[in-house]
């Protein structure tokens, strides 16, 4: 089952090199990438953007996540995304679903369903520890 990362890579490189976007996470980076008459704001971690240019990232940046949620739930089922993710986010190690609810905001899914697939699925998962 793919993740996030799977389906965005491509069109998020696109944007970061489009935008002018870079990563720098020291002076030293920023000073060897920057271009002296562009104002820059870091907007996640280690991220930097022209500050002409956030407004159209932000906006760009969530029509892939939207188009991402969508496709991921054409092919693979909110149940399947919503175990992936209680997998990825360790919920049968720890007994504990709130990274798992706050992973899937964007899915809009209600904290029961992820509770009751948790529950359907706990046995089948716990035992990998």
């Amino acid at each position: 089952m793919k993740y996030l990362s799977h389906y965005i890579e491509e069109k998020q490189t696109k944007l970061f090199n489009d935008l002018w976007i870079f990563f720098a996470f020291s002076d030293k980076q920023f000073e060897e990438q920057k271009k002296d008459w562009v104002e820059y704001n870091s907007i996640w971690s280690g991220m930097i953007i022209p500050k002409e240019n956030v407004g159209k990232f932000l906006i760009e940046h969530k029509k892939i996540i939207e188009e991402w949620i969508q496709e991921d739930i054409k092919e693979n089922w909110i149940e399947n995304i919503i175990e992936r993710e209680l997998i990825n986010h360790e919920a049968y190690y720890t007994y504990d679903i709130e990274s798992t609810v706050y992973a899937l905001e964007e899915y809009n899914i209600e904290d029961w369903k992820i509770l009751e697939v948790f529950k359907q699925t706990y046995e089948k998962n716990s035992q990998n520890f």
